[in-house]
């Protein structure tokens, strides 16, 4: 389940570090740490995206000058949803870096339609290397055209899913298939125009500040369906409750794939 959450900007002209997922999960765990279901405090099979909105670059950052901004919230489990966005609705505002933000109404994205051959776009960073302390090894680059980029994110990934409970012994056995295949003329394009699809990201986890490697390119990803419904809903790679790895399937309009429903304010 993917949910869009608009939000009014009361100051606009605020501005937000380009990368800023470390800030939205700092409020989200905020919300999770504070509210009376401790059973979620260690719950991380959700993903979100950066803020979008109407923007201009500066030094500082991403300034935002339109009056709602949104953010896209997956989780395949509807009991958590339900309870984050509770949460959330019940703040009169939430400050990210210095944007004061009144939470305003949910929009449900519309299901899509994924096969065993899905091609997707990243709409945020995907961690192949996860960081460790005091270890530089998160940065490390990775082909994305290589065997060893598939294979990090196939093991991630069967790892996030055994670790939700929902699949059996054979039906992870049974998800064997798992390629990535970049789009190899995105990437000589990029690299033509001397713009880069990997960057070093910070994070923050128990206070630490890590840094990692993530890559945003299209791919076509060959899996069982299971496995691309997942990915969908809880993102891909490594640190995807820190706002890495939410993907979007090419060629949909996430616009029109919306069903707005109002929210109580708080």
């Amino acid at each position: 389940m993917r949910t869009r959450i608009i939000f009014s900007l009361k100051n606009r002209g605020a501005y937000v570090p380009f990368h800023h997922q470390y800030l939205l999960a700092q409020v989200i765990k905020g919300l999770l740490i504070f509210g009376p279901e401790k059973r979620y405090l260690d719950f991380h099979q959700y993903n979100f995206s950066g803020l979008k909105g109407q923007t201009k670059v500066s030094r500082k950052g991403l300034h935002y000058f339109s009056a709602k901004v949104t953010l896209v919230f997956a989780c395949s489990d509807k009991a958590f949803l339900d309870y984050f966005l509770e949460r959330l609705f019940e703040q009169k505002e939430v400050i990210v870096g210095n944007m004061h933000l009144v939470p305003e109404a949910i929009e449900a994205e519309e299901p899509v339609t994924i096969s065993d051959e899905s091609r997707f776009l990243c709409i945020s960073p995907v961690v192949v290397i996860p960081a460790t302390f005091n270890d530089e090894s998160g940065k490390k680059f990775v082909s994305p055209e290589s065997d060893e980029f598939s294979d990090l994110l196939y093991d991630s990934t069967l790892a996030r899913m055994e670790a939700t409970g929902k699949f059996t012994a054979e039906q992870l056995a049974s998800f064997y298939k798992f390629q990535i295949v970049a789009d190899r003329d995105y990437i000589q394009r990029i690299q033509a125009s001397h713009k880069k699809f990997a960057r070093i990201y910070p994070l923050y986890d128990n206070d630490v500040k890590f840094e990692v490697r993530g890559y945003t390119f299209p791919f076509t990803l060959y899996a069982a369906k299971d496995v691309q419904q997942f990915i969908y809903e809880n993102g891909l790679g490594h640190f995807t409750h820190k706002g890495f790895g939410m993907l979007d399937v090419a060629n949909n309009d996430s616009i029109q794939r919306t069903t707005r429903h109002d929210a109580t304010y708080a």
